[in-house]
């Protein structure tokens, strides 16, 4: 006996993946909110162009009506910045064509938005010719507090050779005299 053949369904395309999106265009309340989510994603995205990189990930579109936008971001402190720099996104989302005169901001705490990163610190080791310009400074330098933190700064680089001295020592460096006010 020979096994029927396999069922497929309206919802699945012929390469066997359902297609979501399809579906949600067939339904008049559910087109209305595909076209609503796909509204907001070119909004969000408009505004990640005006805003720095940092910040991109720390905010989500909630309405668009009547020439105001109202964002959900992530804390105090975003919606702070973001009010510094609102004239230049809203100017720019008026350049791409959208009709928004004010942005509104709603802080919303533990949205679980992906925590924006600051970029790591780029710092090179000194090499010799770096040594040598700090080492000839060192020589050229006057007594006082800048002579002590290059010749710290070398003493630092070049463990090995104990030979820096600083230009003076703690108790020659001169202080401004303490007065005191008379009342």
């Amino acid at each position: 006996m020979a096994s029927p053949p396999p069922r497929r369904t309206r919802s699945t395309s012929p390469s066997g993946s359902a297609h979501l999106i399809g579906w949600l265009g067939h339904d008049s309340q559910a087109a209305s909110v595909l076209a609503t989510a796909q509204l907001h994603l070119k909004v969000r995205a408009a505004i990640g162009e005006a805003i720095p990189p940092a910040m991109r990930g720390a905010f989500e579109v909630i309405r668009l009506e009547a020439q105001a936008l109202t964002l959900m971001v992530s804390s105090a402190a975003f919606a702070a910045k973001f009010r510094q720099i609102a004239p230049r996104v809203t100017t720019h989302l008026q350049s791409s064509g959208w009709n928004v005169n004010e942005i509104k901001l709603r802080v919303q705490g533990g949205l679980g938005l992906p925590d924006t990163k600051k970029p790591g610190k780029e710092a090179r080791a000194l090499d010799k010719q770096d040594l040598q310009a700090f080492e000839e400074l060192n020589k050229n330098l006057r007594p006082g507090p800048l002579a002590d933190a290059v010749a710290r700064l070398l003493a630092h680089h070049q463990p090995d050779q104990q030979a820096i001295k600083p230009a003076s020592i703690p108790d020659e460096t001169p202080q401004a005299p303490l007065t005191r006010k008379s009342t």
